[in-house]
């Protein structure tokens, strides 16, 4: 693994997602009327600027490219979003908000550092809904390195949380 000369703050995040959809009133049924983001600004047809809590814009979506365009398959970009949810709890509601919509899910996965819900959007996009676990909590090797793994999801544990 290669490090950098100079390590990024560790306070920087990744603050929104831009997504360039086919149709606008899909994408945001699906972003808000599934997911509950809010509206927070909307410009025409054109695009739309969603988010958890007031924020200014956690999500983007716009038709400026992409109007009626159809997904890219076999090709380099985006492989997915991934929205972290704060506790268990939440991501067993976004789990029941999903399935209630019915949203097929692509997969799950339980990644010792995670628990995760893969899914698809309207236009294709890749979306991950997860939620990290403590990092008290994260496996590791005898060396004290990352030792993720990729084993199933109980998705019923998971829908019985509170």
């Amino acid at each position: 693994m290669s490090k950098p000369s100079s390590p990024i703050d560790p306070r920087v995040t990744i603050g929104h997602v831009h997504l360039k959809v086919a149709n606008l009133e899909r994408a945001l049924g699906f972003y808000c009327g599934v997911l509950g983001f809010e509206l927070q600004q909307r410009l025409g047809s054109q695009a739309a600027f969603l988010s958890a809590g007031g924020y200014h814009h956690h999500l983007g979506l716009n038709t400026w490219e992409s109007a009626g365009g159809l997904p890219p398959p076999g090709s380099t970009g985006l492989f997915h979003v991934a929205i972290l949810y704060p506790t268990r709890a939440l991501l067993g509601d976004a789990l029941r908000r999903v399935l209630a919509a019915g949203v097929e899910l692509d997969g799950s996965a339980d990644h010792g550092v995670s628990e995760a819900i893969y899914l698809r959007d309207p236009d294709g996009n890749g979306v991950e809904l997860y939620r990290d676990r403590p990092p008290a909590q994260w496996p590791r090797t005898g060396a004290g390195e990352l030792a993720m793994f990729t084993r199933p999801l109980d998705l019923d544990a998971l829908l019985a949380e509170p």
